[in-house]
């Protein structure tokens, strides 16, 4: 009974996280859309929303490598899942601030942040994928 409450407890957490990342998503969707006419759509912000919920979903909370002098090297996973994290939530956190003070930002600070976003799920993403492989 002890184990299955944290299992559920833990597929709970990694939920929420899900959630969060969908909600980035949401951001960086509207900030990037309302920029760029080309993107205002439904689907791009569906799009970036179910990449914020995967690469949050797997990218956090990976499984780490033992650690003993057998294997001292770095765990590469665990480096990538928080530079995608970083690099993720920095987007997120930008989008929110251009849109609540309503700023008008330079193109090219509209691209930087789609393919920051994009780069941090992806980060998360492989990183995720590739700790629950070794297990």
């Amino acid at each position: 009974m002890r184990f299955r409450v944290r299992k559920t407890a833990h597929i709970f957490e990694r939920v929420g996280l899900a959630m969060a990342g969908a909600a980035c998503g949401l951001f960086v969707g509207a900030y990037v859309g309302s920029a760029i006419p080309q993107l205002t759509t439904q689907g791009f912000l569906l799009l970036m929303m179910m990449l914020g919920f995967v690469g949050f979903y797997l990218g956090i909370d990976t499984p780490q490598m033992p650690f003993d002098d057998a294997h001292s090297r770095i765990d590469a996973a665990e480096l990538m899942s928080s530079a995608g994290t970083l690099c993720a939530t920095l987007t997120a956190f930008v989008s929110v601030l251009v849109i609540v003070l309503r700023g008008d930002p330079h193109m090219g600070w509209t691209w930087l942040v789609l393919f920051g976003w994009i780069a941090g799920v992806a980060m998360q993403t492989v990183a995720g994928a590739k700790a629950r492989m070794r297990k």
